[in-house]
């Protein structure tokens, strides 16, 4: 009878184990599954509204976005990153000067974070561009995928990752939400941050970058698969590739087009959003892209065109790939 009940004890403590270890592997999927597609269309109709008027680098519609960003921040109770004025890092109208491109007014990268709660000198950055066109010939350029759906994925995967502090489960690296200005003109707000070093750059572990992920393309379009084109995940480090791999297989499946990803393809794309300052110094990139579409820069690049379903599996992706960087034992290595 005693040896009938241990082993009634020792497979219901093995039960009861299991269940919590279940529980643990379960908690991100959890947290993804939260991640919500009302937030996205909410967020996306102001950044991408008439009255933004384009958010053109340094012009009124640029800064009413910026203090839009600020305002979420504070209203989540995410801190603007040490260093920053109010989570404004201005980038002045100097620091913009380019020899074919036009003169553009001072402007503002928006910066919040959450602190590491186990190696907060150690920083994973995800970053969107928040600028976009402005105003031309009287017609609006609302930037509703380019890069409104960048910029609004950044503020939910950060009400996640706050909602997750508060529980008790805050990443163990610091993880910044940068959005930057003047990409459009030439990347200007991200370099000026990578320049600035108010972040150390031999402590940043990571850049995700988020430039366009609302959309199917023109060899999607016609095709019912969910993708996104990643560029740059091998380029620097293996180990981001294979964790970038395994976090899609386990979460998301997502076909992971890897076309843009070629040095010889023609469109350079590595080269031409905000990931690629940082990749300049050895920081490990990823760069989510849905691709070009027939909306590319112009003023028909608008909300009700946003395929809000894909764009919410793209963020989960990008969230989960987010979480495991920032809380593995060891920081992503080189080659």
């Amino acid at each position: 009878m005693k040896f009938k009940n241990t082993v009634f004890f020792f497979m219901a403590f093995a039960a009861l184990h299991s269940e919590t270890i279940q529980a643990q592997k379960d908690q991100v999927k959890d947290m993804m599954e939260h991640l919500s597609k009302d937030e996205l269309i909410k967020h996306l109709t102001i950044i991408a509204g008439d009255e933004m008027e384009g958010r053109k680098t340094g012009e009124a519609g640029q800064k009413m976005a910026a203090n839009y960003l600020r305002n979420i921040y504070k209203n989540l109770g995410i801190e603007a990153l040490p260093g920053t004025d109010d989570y404004f890092q201005t980038v002045p109208s100097d620091a913009m000067k380019r020899m074919f491109s036009p003169k553009l007014n001072d402007s503002e990268n928006v910066i919040a974070y959450i602190k590491g709660n186990e190696k907060p000198d150690e920083y994973l950055i995800i970053s969107a561009h928040y600028d976009h066109v402005g105003i031309a010939n009287g017609e609006i350029y609302n930037g509703a995928d380019d890069n409104g759906t960048g910029t609004t994925a950044l503020l939910e995967m950060a009400r996640m990752f706050k909602i997750a502090e508060k529980n008790g489960n805050g990443p163990k690296r610091s993880i910044v939400f940068l959005h930057c200005t003047g990409e459009e003109y030439g990347l200007h707000g991200s370099r000026f941050f990578v320049n600035s070093k108010i972040i150390p750059l031999e402590n940043i572990v990571a850049d995700l970058n988020v430039d366009m992920i609302g959309r199917r393309d023109f060899v999607y379009e016609k095709s019912k698969k969910e993708y996104i084109y990643l560029v740059g995940s091998d380029k620097l480090s293996t180990e981001l590739h294979d964790l970038s791999e395994a976090m899609n297989k386990k979460y998301t499946n997502l076909h992971l087009d890897y076309t843009y990803n070629d040095d010889k393809h023609p469109e350079m794309i590595y080269y031409r959003s905000d990931h690629y300052n940082f990749a300049k110094y050895n920081i490990p990139v990823i760069f989510y892209y849905s691709g070009e579409h027939a909306d590319y820069h112009k003023p028909t690049d608008t909300i009700e065109k946003i395929d809000f379903d894909q764009m919410l599996k793209r963020t989960q992706l990008i969230f989960v790939t987010a979480w495991k960087i920032a809380n593995r034992v060891d920081r992503i290595k080189l080659k």
